[in-house]
């Protein structure tokens, strides 16, 4: 027996070697991925497009580690997110034959819900700007665990429920899984038959993607399946799986190979027309006029003065991304089976190998190698200058807390998780985060006392970080006015606030949850995301993470 592991693991690792094509580039994009060309780990699949060649296509570690199977590029891979232009495509498609209009309102199809249905259409659920909450935040807020089963029935429940949307239809843009689901639904409605049937008869069959379908029963056998994995907490990997059948914010299966008959259609129209992909890459504009930079289940903006047209995909234990770079013909698609991969920065180092001389702008923010304080234009600030900006810093409208502390006299930008960022000055009142992609600028406003910070991401900004004084301790008194059960309506749960020795923990349902934190008066957190807001008379709350906003809960 011990000869045949030597063996299979000696076939494993010359697998991994031999990529389909051989070309100069090979031990620069190798080195991006030494981690994972291991048969002891799960990796991934790399697929690199140049003028509607595959010029690169490999696998990385393992596609099971249960039978020592290497991923490679016919591995199929689920996508999550990315999986969002697909459905995006469907609705497109539908829209071209007549069956339905982006501009066709949400209570058309759902007559059940809530009167802001009628406020909804079909081009905010695409462009993520419709306002309605998140069902898999809702489904966490609710109690259930990533293993945890639930339904198609039971999603459409909460989100009829929902008495309130985050935010006006139309007023801002916020990623919502609700909304590409409720396009699947729609799809279901109008074509009369599954969106997987749907998608297969008109995009996936027609396009020769053989081994692509969207996976609506988790019991389903795939052929040449990746298992995705997790790190365990005890050492190697654990299985990272789901028995949820929901597709539409996801649910694609598919591979590296496959993905480049999409990318070449894109390119060709030759059965997917050029109206077709003009409505997939118009981006989407706010009741104010402002355009974003997410259109139909793609993200439409730049790299390093290069136009990209991409999207990416995390869930369970899946990551993916896809990046295409139309004016230069070239695509980096990367799948992976561990939860632990990042595929963005990962790709874009891929990029980064071929597209060097066609960079249009000097950014250095997208890849850790090589990226230094010296590549930023910096000035120089003394301790006590960078002193004056330490403080603790809430921001109303997106209901999280920050501090700005200096470390090594390097002011860091420090979440609620504990993780933090560099900051360099490159002018007495504004910082830009030491490593990020995209560049991410923090800056302070002349205002005076208060003070008050902005975070600048191309494609948004977050405003109105107002410093305050943190309540470092409360009383067992102070704590005992939360305690109480608070129930929420839209959810049908309860939520308990029990004081525990000398601090407050929350029960969902009876079940523990996590320590509370106290934040500020009337405000505590469930680190490092949920903030709970409490009235004056501590008989009711609203509880905001995420991408969900202001869900209330009224004392029992």
């Amino acid at each position: 027996m011990k000869h045949i592991s030597v063996i299979l693991t000696l076939i494993l690792c010359i697998y991994n070697v031999n990529a389909q094509n051989s070309i100069p580039q090979e031990t620069s994009i190798d080195s991006i991925f030494s981690d994972w060309n291991k048969p002891e780990t799960p990796g991934g699949a790399l697929g690199i497009i140049k003028d509607g060649k595959l010029i690169y296509a490999k696998g990385y570690g393992a596609a099971n580690l249960e039978y020592n199977i290497p991923n490679s590029p016919q591995s199929v891979f689920r996508i999550a997110s990315t999986s969002k232009q697909f459905t995006a495509a469907c609705i497109v498609l539908l829209s071209q034959q007549g069956k339905l209009s982006l501009g066709d309102k949400l209570i058309k199809f759902f007559p059940d819900f809530p009167a802001y249905a009628n406020n909804i259409t079909i081009q905010h659920l695409l462009n993520h700007t419709s306002g309605i909450r998140d069902y898999l935040s809702l489904a966490s807020l609710s109690g259930l665990e990533d293993e945890d089963h639930y339904t198609d029935k039971t999603v459409m429940k909460w989100l009829a429920n929902q008495e309130e949307l985050n935010f006006k239809p139309g007023d801002e843009y916020l990623y919502s899984n609700s909304g590409y689901w409720l396009l699947g639904q729609i799809v279901n409605k109008v074509s009369g038959v599954s969106m997987a049937k749907y998608a297969k008869e008109n995009i996936f069959d027609p396009l020769g993607m053989d081994n692509t379908h969207f996976h609506n029963d988790h019991t389903q056998i795939v052929k040449n399946r990746a298992s995705g994995y997790s790190p365990s907490k005890q050492k190697g990997y654990s299985i990272s799986m789901t028995t949820l059948d929901m597709i539409g914010d996801g649910g694609v299966f598919t591979t590296v190979e496959d993905l480049k008959k999409w990318d070449d259609n894109f390119y060709d129209s030759k059965i997917l027309n050029q109206d077709f992909w003009n409505k997939m890459t118009t981006v989407g504009t706010l009741n104010n006029g402002e355009q974003i930079t997410y259109a139909s289940g793609l993200g439409i903006d730049t790299y390093k003065g290069l136009k990209t047209i991409q999207h990416g995909g995390a869930f369970v234990g899946y990551r993916a991304e896809m990046i295409r770079l139309p004016e230069q013909r070239f695509t980096v698609i990367l799948l992976a089976n561990r939860s632990d991969a990042n595929p963005t920065r990962m790709a874009f180092q891929v990029a980064d190998i071929f597209l060097k001389d066609e960079f249009k702008e000097n950014d250095n923010a997208a890849t850790d190698s090589n990226f230094t304080k010296e590549n930023i234009k910096s000035i120089s600030l003394s301790k006590d200058q960078l002193s004056a900006f330490e403080g603790t810093y809430w921001n109303n409208d997106d209901k999280i807390s920050r501090k700005l502390e200096v470390r090594n006299d390097t002011l860091h930008y420090v979440r609620s998780n504990g993780r933090t960022t560099k900051m360099i000055p490159i002018a007495k009142d504004t910082f830009q985060w030491f490593i990020s992609n995209p560049t991410i600028i923090l800056k302070f406003d002349d205002s005076g006392s208060p003070k008050n910070f902005s975070l600048d991401i191309p494609g948004e900004t977050l405003s109105n970080f107002r410093a305050y004084m943190p309540m470092d301790s409360f009383t067992d008194n102070d704590l005992k006015t939360y305690s109480g059960d608070y129930y929420n309506r839209d959810l049908d749960v309860v939520y308990t606030f029990k004081t525990e020795g000398k601090g407050m923990a929350l029960y969902i349902n009876g079940e523990l949850a996590d320590p509370i934190i106290p934040i500020m008066k009337n405000a505590l957190t469930l680190a490092p995301f949920m903030i709970f807001e409490f009235n004056e008379t501590n008989d009711a709350c609203i509880l905001s993470v995420g991408r969900v906003k202001n869900l209330k809960f009224v004392k029992k």
